[in-house]
């Protein structure tokens, strides 16, 4: 299923502004500065939404597309804000053959939210990997830094209840 781009209106503050133009002061000119940057806005920040975009490149003088195409290739860096608990199914091959697929699709339904989005309270936030190295385990979710394996769609319930 295609992941929908969330639109949740950017909500930072004046701390995570200063914090962020500091870090920039700090490193703009210095060869391969945008990558650095990018990391510890996203630590700031927890995201890295167009606003925050736009503010590097405004004080780097570094094209907007750039920022964002550099944002987008790489799968560390978020557009969307995640929740306090990130799960992560495995839809790599190992784990899809297993059943993956219907488990991503379970909890995309109990959670209300698609790939790539968080729920409205802040609680979860799902998102689609290729390999967590537990194909022995397949299928597999995490949850934060929790590994879940030989999972089933009845599973679900009762690993949700554990983060209510």
């Amino acid at each position: 299923m295609p992941e929908k781009k969330q639109t949740v209106p950017f909500s930072g503050t004046k701390e995570q502004e200063e914090a962020l133009l500091k870090v920039i002061a700090g490193l703009k000119g210095e060869p391969g500065a945008l990558m650095p940057i990018l990391q510890k806005a996203q630590d700031i920040y927890g995201y890295l939404p167009m606003e925050v975009q736009k503010m590097i490149s405004d004080e780097t003088g570094i094209p907007l597309e750039k920022i964002y195409g550099v944002v987008t290739f790489y799968s560390q860096f978020s557009l969307n804000p995640k929740g306090k608990y990130r799960i992560s199914v495995c839809l790599g091959t190992a784990c899809y053959v297993k059943g993956s697929g219907d488990i991503y699709n379970a909890l995309m339904e109990k959670l209300g939210i698609v790939g790539g989005e968080c729920t409205p309270d802040g609680k979860f936030s799902l998102d689609a990997c290729r390999c967590v190295g537990a194909c022995g385990l397949a299928p597999v979710m995490m949850v934060n830094d929790e590994v879940y394996g030989r999972l089933t769609v009845d599973d679900i319930d009762d690993i949700l209840a554990k983060y209510e």
